[in-house]
């Protein structure tokens, strides 16, 4: 299945998307998509029912974040080969783990706000998986059943804040529209999850290709590294890295500024676009 959050920001409405792309709406069925509502029980409901008995929503509709209700965004860094190298980073021997605040999420398509003083936005296409079941001390065999579901994320990056100002780098991860999520959230039945191909364009040039099969720690060795240190529960989103092409490994670096458009997109998970805009209150 593939889900989908609609409306305006704080106001929106679970829906799905049906094999013609038409979104329906899912508000007689399900309060919201999140991990808290999307029960057992509503699955079964939900796989007995025909989409096309469902309202189609308006095409112009703004898509919210695929998901409610998210706990925690853990970070996978350095997490494929080629990124790793034009970082000037040694190829992790364990996951490189960090976190992005909550606060950073926002739609697919809305607005990248700069961060106040930004000199160094940065991009980074990635996939994010979403926790279905608590997790704790499993081995990879048994991690794919953790995982309720698969979305994009864009991982917007202020490398100054990040990198040059000490401490950790949740300082350049978590800024306000920091982590567009979606526009769909899509159950690990309808995918090949270690073969999705990963682009990025700017302004209409591709920056970023990439596939999970080139991932250093598969989605299964990362859920599994991770409950070895903590309890992972349902709503937890973990975004697992991104391949080569940012900005900051460029010569000379390059960094988005105020005017520009990004467009992502990842194979089975749908596409991104955002305009970056001037800093303003969030």
């Amino acid at each position: 299945m593939k889900f989908i959050r609609f409306g305006e920001p704080g106001q929106e409405r679970p829906g799905l998307v049906d094999a013609g792309g038409t979104i329906r709406d899912l508000s007689a069925i399900v309060e919201d998509v999140s991990m808290r509502h999307l029960t057992k029980d509503v699955m079964r409901r939900l796989a007995a029912t025909d989409p096309q008995s469902l309202p189609p929503v308006d095409s112009d509709v703004r898509i919210g974040p695929c998901l409610a209700d998210v706990r925690n965004l853990i970070s996978i860094g350095l997490n494929y080969v080629d990124h790793a190298i034009e970082s000037n980073a040694p190829i992790p021997a364990e996951p490189v783990v960090f976190n992005k605040l909550t606060s950073c999420i926002s739609g697919p398509n809305d607005p990248v706000v700069l961060l106040k003083g930004s000199q160094k936005t940065d991009w980074e296409v990635e996939v994010a998986m979403v926790i279905g079941a608590p997790t704790y001390l499993v081995d990879e065999a048994q991690a794919l059943a953790s995982i309720a579901g698969l979305c994009i994320c864009h991982d917007i990056s202020e490398r100054e804040f990040q990198l040059e100002r000490g401490g950790q780098w949740m300082k350049g991860k978590s800024g306000p529209t920091y982590g567009p999520l979606g526009p769909w959230l899509v159950t690990p039945d309808e995918l090949d999850i270690q073969n999705l191909d990963l682009w990025l364009d700017v302004n209409g040039t591709r920056m970023q290709t990439g596939t999970t099969a080139k991932m250093i720690f598969g989605f299964a060795a990362i859920v599994s590294y991770l409950s070895q240190f903590m309890k992972l529960m349902p709503g937890d989103v973990i975004t697992t890295g991104t391949p080569a092409g940012v900005g900051m490994a460029m010569t000379p670096p390059r960094f988005l500024r105020a005017g520009d458009v990004v467009s992502l997109g990842v194979s089975g998970l749908g596409e991104q676009r955002q305009q970056i805009v001037a800093h303003r209150a969030v």
